[in-house]
């Protein structure tokens, strides 16, 4: 915030080229009044400005002088002679504070010259205030500006046209100065969450693998990097290279954290060793004490693939179960009669794992229902498995691969869903080259 060069007359900010100009007119339309929080308030079409007045002149009245906006209807005043009545008038309809700095200060102030300001912009931090001090003390009132006040007038000059004018330009400077701490503080906030929402979409785990590794992810929240679903992928000691999707019921903030509790203990329990059974029973236990709610589940697909990449095993909770498409052969689904229930519906509840051949070469897709689910035209009709299966078949035959599969697969199944898709979509790729 600029501060105000010495003065030697009673002159807004404004006029001195401190501060900008809030209107064409000098000030806010005559259908809307500032207010303290930065928005506007209506009147019948009328302004009205509220000032409090907080000097220790028993009188009071001698000090302002009548006043008027910039419709010429009058500013009502309000006047209290020390902080405490100052807190019981200071109102939502106050638009400016006009404060005498030679009032006395607090007492935990000290020897503090602004004490008596700071006190005031701790009990009105919404509030335009404007510091009242002597022609002499000019650099009093710079730094009362410099602390927070948004303009300073001298005492023994005020006039009606100068203080009114002061008035107007504070509070329309105090709502601007809000607005833009907003607008800053969301754009903060926006990038925040965005970095801790990459921060948590995570980091494969596969060197020493010939495997070749590809992900997408699509939040079905508006303007969200992460939602419900989630993914990981490591490599254990052994040359396993296991695999994960999975599904929270659900795609707000707290199904997403929900979903990346889950991918971390997952990762954790896999390169403790377990696998299969045994490490969706943890993952359920693990479900149950993280969930905000009993009705909330977890759909997960687990894929273990051997050393030597061409077996793997496969447990499904509730999940859909993973293409797989191989040189010479048309792209389908793995087995998934032994599909188990989704994490979080049955207590005790168990898990399967079966073994599946993959072969020499092989793609495997693991995807999660936003794949599948989405619209096919205007009609109630859904994508489904098969027609999921169709479309990744064409696409493998027009030689799309990796990166580049996986983003025409999602390309597709929007412009099928005639628009944005109202699930979250994760779908990664594994490939074996032989």
């Amino acid at each position: 915030m600029p501060v105000p060069v010495p003065r030697q007359r009673a002159i807004p900010a404004v006029e001195s080229g401190q501060a900008p100009a809030a209107t064409a007119s000098g000030g806010p339309s005559k259908e809307e009044a500032p207010r303290t929080d930065g928005t506007i308030e209506k009147h019948n079409g009328t302004t009205h400005l509220t000032l409090l007045v907080i000097e220790d002149d028993p009188g009071g009245s001698t000090l302002v002088p009548e006043l008027l906006d910039a419709a010429g209807n009058p500013i009502r005043v309000r006047t209290a002679r020390n902080l405490t009545e100052a807190e019981r008038l200071l109102t939502d309809d106050v638009h400016c504070i006009l404060l005498d700095l030679a009032l006395p200060a607090p007492v935990r102030g000290g020897d503090d010259e602004l004490a008596v300001l700071k006190h005031v912009l701790e009990l009105a931090p919404r509030h335009a205030v404007l510091a009242l001090t002597t022609s002499g003390d000019a650099e009093r009132g710079t730094e009362a500006v410099r602390v927070g006040a948004q303009d300073y007038l001298f005492r023994d000059e005020l006039d009606s046209r100068l203080l009114s004018r002061a008035i107007r330009y504070a509070v329309e400077r105090k709502r601007s100065d809000t607005a833009e701490r907003r607008l800053a503080e969301g754009r903060l906030r926006a990038q925040e969450n965005r970095r801790l929402e990459r921060g948590l979409l995570p980091t494969p785990l596969l060197e020493g693998s010939s495997l070749r590794f590809a992900a997408r992810y699509r939040p079905g929240r508006s303007r969200a990097l992460l939602g419900g679903d989630f993914y990981d992928v490591v490599r254990t000691p052994d040359g396993t290279v296991h695999a994960m999707i999975g599904d929270v019921c659900g795609h707000g903030p707290d199904e997403a954290a929900l979903g990346v509790e889950l991918r971390i203990a997952w990762r954790a329990l896999t390169l403790a060793g377990l696998c299969g059974d045994e490490l969706l029973g943890t993952l359920q236990q693990v479900l149950e004490h993280e969930r905000s709610d009993d009705e909330i589940f977890a759909t997960l697909c687990t894929v273990d693939i051997a050393p030597d990449g061409r077996r793997a095993g496969l447990c499904l909770a509730g999940h859909p179960a993973p293409l797989v498409a191989r040189p010479g052969r048309p792209a389908r689904l793995l087995p998934y009669d032994n599909n188990g229930p989704a994490l979080g519906l049955l207590p005790g509840a168990r898990w399967p794992r079966m073994q599946v051949e993959l072969g020499r070469e092989w793609s495997l897709m693991l995807y999660t229902d936003g794949l599948i689910e989405g619209r096919i035209g205007a009609g109630k009709e859904r994508l489904g498995q098969d027609g999921m299966v169709e479309m990744v078949r064409r696409q493998l035959s027009e030689g799309l691969q990796g990166e580049a599969l996986l983003r025409a697969a999602v390309s597709e199944v929007r412009e099928l869903n005639g628009g944005e898709l109202t699930d979250d979509v994760a779908v990664l790729l594994l490939d074996r080259t032989g």
